[in-house]
C-alpha cells in the first residue's frame, strides 16, 4: 500500500507542462526554421581575474564533433549526441541521444578569442576565453 500525495502531482505537472512548452516554443538561437529542434546544453559559466570560463556536458560526444565559434560577442557551440544503441531493449532510456544541441552565450567582456583554449574530459568540455587586458582588474596601491 502507498500514500498518495497530491503536491508530488502537481510538482510533476508542473515540470511537464516547462519542458513541453520549453521544446515546443523556445528555439535556441542561431537555428533556423526548418532544422531539427536542438536540445539547450547544460553548461556552467563562471569568471576569474584573467578569464571566463565555461564548462559543459556532452555525456558521449566525440569532441571532433563540437563546433565552437566566436563572432564578435557571441559564442556558439553546435553538436550532436550519439546515436542509441540498436539491438537494445531500453528499460529506461533519458539521456539525449541522436539529437542536435547547441548554445548561444553573449559575452559582455572583452576577450582575448586568439587565445581561447578548449578541452574535453569525462564529458565535460571546458572553455577558456581570457580576457582582455582592457577588462581585467586593475590593483591600485595605496602609498
Amino acid at each position: 500500500m502507498t500514500i498518495w500525495n497530491p503536491m508530488e502531482d502537481l510538482v510533476s505537472l508542473r515540470d511537464a507542462m516547462s519542458r513541453l512548452l520549453e521544446e515546443s516554443v523556445v528555439r535556441p538561437a542561431g537555428l533556423r526554421r526548418g532544422e531539427p529542434a536542438a536540445l539547450r546544453l547544460p553548461l556552467d559559466a563562471y569568471e576569474t581575474d584573467e578569464a571566463l570560463v565555461i564548462v559543459a556536458s556532452m555525456p558521449g560526444v566525440n569532441p571532433d564533433d563540437v563546433e565552437i565559434t566566436l563572432e564578435e560577442d557571441r559564442l556558439t557551440i553546435k553538436g550532436v549526441f550519439p546515436p542509441r544503441l540498436e539491438n537494445v531493449d531500453y528499460l529506461i532510456s533519458e539521456l539525449p541521444a541522436g539529437m542536435p544541441f547547441a548554445r548561444v552565450l553573449r559575452v559582455n567582456t572583452p576577450v582575448e578569442a586568439d587565445k581561447a583554449e578548449a578541452s574535453f574530459k569525462d564529458g565535460l568540455l571546458t572553455l577558456t576565453l581570457p580576457k582582455a587586458q582592457a577588462a581585467r582588474p586593475k590593483v591600485i596601491k595605496v602609498k
